[in-house]
């Protein structure tokens, strides 16, 4: 070989900060993205040099491949792009962090080949692995002549002539004795499907193409299908529940950001507080946590974000947060917006489908986003007791038989009968019974006896049962200030009871109505003077489908309750002062009232009867309670003893009569 120049390294420390060559990345396994990103740039430079009519020769199939020689310690890297001549070597080698990606994006402005490279850096990561590192290069430039660079990790390096006659560049590195991994086949290939699986060329490793090369989030949405983006999510998620919809973002302005998002389906194991999706640049991987391009109410998405505008550190490993993060963020927001408003607009039901678990997104979203809860506030659904009157439709269907007419899902219900509405449809639809009024339950077991009792009376009731409603319903108040919005157990509307005539006759006796005498009973018996007895005759066709009582607790208090219980950090008590509303129309009640009449008091005190009956005041007052969830453990223990006297004296009754 001719020796050409022997020489120093060029550091331009205006350009960059001090390298440190074990500093430089946070992982020394990077190397291979960044030399394998170069290769890509080299070929894609090659055909933005051929639109421009500049390249004589033929292009040829772009292919990089990567070469293991374990004897000699060696991986090689090749391309067969555009290649470098010496002066450009010196230029973009010896000089360090000028980058010639900059350079030449400047120089074919327009050009639609996407150039990786921004800082100059990456063959440089080279020796946190090598303990020598040699390029073979041949320019495509007419008359070029091959050249031969060598570095040992000094300062020093030399440059020769070299016998290569393949337009295109071999990048060598000689491993260090601690870096032997990157020898290993397995290992190249993990690397290549973590860092290089979607760049657009070949990469092939002992004959063998190794990489996907086909970014999705890259195509236009109308070339693909439903299946395309499944399989595409199975690939990124293997062994995981297939997605429940997704969002494909593509746009060139304000910035050039593609990608797809798909909304998960919530599991368990699914944290919602940390991101999941995977970033990258110009289809070379970034990393698998981009949260600061992510609103905080969308980190439970998953999918790819690819984007060159993202501003990314010096070693492409970490985001640098700016004004551009920040509109991509309300950029991701509004497209997912757009996206729930389309399904919501052409396919109601699998919206309805969907809605146990992107409902927690949207309503979180809401809360923390104004602009994304303007463009959805009319999308928000909830469950209802609301049932349509009209007939289940049927549409016909071809079968082998024949024609057949087939029942169809209402779109206005899930595929379990339970029907859905928006808040303005539920106030549109009861605004003549109970206009500017909305009942509401928090919890579908525990307030199941003021569900029904609202139903039977033809009160819609919305389910607010998710963890985020006690905090959306706030929200909801200061958008319709004109509506109350009360839950089923806080007071009872007037539409659920009735006058009941007998209650106000007066007993002769005592100049008192039974509503009277029913309340001081169940006022001595429960002795808690905290508590307010009121008797109510509950509407019913059938009073023995009534509660006997009910505990009530004012929307007011419990808020404020619940309120302190938060911002103190402790669980929620149920507190001392509540109603207890007793259903004179129940049977049970009518009973109670006549057996504590016809109580004899003898010397002792109080006779058997009238000890039957304070008991049974007792044990309906803690079935109002129990459905409240309103026992301690000692009230729970306390129930359990009262329930077995009750059943002991009636027991006893019945043998003695």
């Amino acid at each position: 070989m001719t020796m050409l120049e022997q020489g120093t390294i060029t550091i331009h420390t205006e350009n960059i900060f001090p390298i440190i060559k074990k500093s430089l990345y946070s992982g020394h396994e990077v190397f291979l993205r960044e030399l394998i990103s170069n290769a890509v740039d080299a070929i894609q430079k090659l055909k933005m040099v051929g639109h421009a009519g500049e390249l004589k020769a033929e292009i040829g199939e772009p292919k990089i491949t990567i070469s293991i020689d374990k004897d000699k310690k060696t991986l090689s890297v090749s391309d067969n792009g555009i290649g470098m001549t010496a002066d450009e070597v010196k230029k973009y080698i010896n000089q360090v962090a000028f980058s010639s990606a900059e350079e030449f994006i400047q120089k074919y402005t327009g050009n639609d080949e996407a150039i990786i490279g921004h800082f100059g850096l990456g063959f440089y990561s080279s020796f946190m692995v090598a303990q020598k590192v040699e390029i073979d290069t041949l320019s495509y430039q007419e008359g070029a002549t091959a050249v031969h660079w060598s570095c040992d990790g000094s300062p020093n390096f030399t440059l020769e002539d070299s016998s290569r006659t393949d337009r295109g560049t071999t990048i060598t590195l000689t491993l260090q004795e601690e870096e032997l991994e990157y020898i290993e086949p397995s290992r190249i290939r993990q690397l290549v499907k973590t860092y290089c699986d979607f760049m657009p060329v070949p990469i092939e490793l002992e004959g063998e193409v190794i990489n996907q090369q086909k970014a999705l989030w890259r195509q236009s949405p109308r070339e693909l299908k439903k299946e395309d983006y499944l399989e595409f999510y199975r690939y990124l998620y293997p062994f995981q529940e297939d997605p429940l919809l997704w969002v494909h973002l593509n746009t060139d302005y304000p910035f050039q950001i593609n990608g797809i998002l798909f909304f998960p389906k919530l599991r368990p194991e699914v944290d919602v507080t940390k991101g999941q999706i995977k970033l990258f640049c110009n289809q070379v991987f970034v990393s698998d946590n981009c949260e600061e391009i992510m609103p905080k109410f969308l980190l439970a998405m998953r999918g790819v974000i690819d984007s060159p505008d993202i501003p990314l550190n010096v070693s492409r490993s970490a985001l640098q947060v700016d004004r551009t993060v920040r509109k991509i963020a309300d950029f991701v927001a509004k497209k997912v917006g757009d996206r729930l408003k389309e399904l919501y607009r052409d396919s109601r039901a699998e919206y309805i489908t969907c809605w146990q678990d992107i409902g927690t997104f949207v309503k979180f979203g809401s809360l923390n986003d104004d602009k994304f809860k303007k463009q959805v506030e009319d999308i928000i659904i909830y469950r209802t007791t609301y049932e349509a009157t009209s007939e289940q439709p049927s549409v016909e269907v071809q079968t082998k038989e024949g024609d057949a007419w087939q029942d169809i899902t209402p779109e206005n219900k899930d595929s379990s009968g339970n029907s859905y509405t928006t808040i303005k449809d539920y106030l549109e639809r009861n605004q003549k019974r109970h206009e500017n009024r909305v009942f509401y339950c928090s919890d579908a077991i525990t307030q199941a006896t003021y569900i029904e009792l609202h139903k039977k009376q033809g009160l819609e009731v919305l389910f607010m049962d998710s963890f985020l409603d006690s905090h959306f319903i706030s929200l909801l108040e200061r958008e319709y200030q004109d509506v109350k919005f009360s839950r089923v157990d806080a007071e009872l509307d007037e539409n659920l009871l009735e006058k009941d005539k007998a209650a106000e006759i007066v007993d002769p006796k005592t100049n008192k109505t039974r509503s009277e005498i029913v309340k001081e009973l169940f006022e001595k018996a429960l002795n808690k003077p905290k508590v307010t007895i009121r008797v109510e005759s509950l509407k019913s066709d059938d009073p023995q489908g009534t509660p006997p009582a009910m505990v009530l607790l004012p929307e007011f208090l419990r808020r404020l309750r619940e309120m302190n219980a938060l911002l103190q950090q402790q669980s929620i008590q149920f507190p001392e002062e509540h109603t207890l509303v007793v259903n004179s129309a129940h049977p049970l009640i009518q009973n109670l009232l006549n057996l504590s009449q016809g109580s004899i008091v003898q010397s002792e005190g109080q006779s058997p009867t009238g000890e039957l009956a304070t008991m049974i005041c007792h044990h309906v007052y803690d079935l109002a309670l129990m459905a409240q969830k309103g026992f301690d453990a000692d009230g729970m223990k306390s129930f359990l003893e009262r329930s077995n006297q009750v059943l002991t004296n009636l027991t006893d009754r019945a043998t003695a009569s």
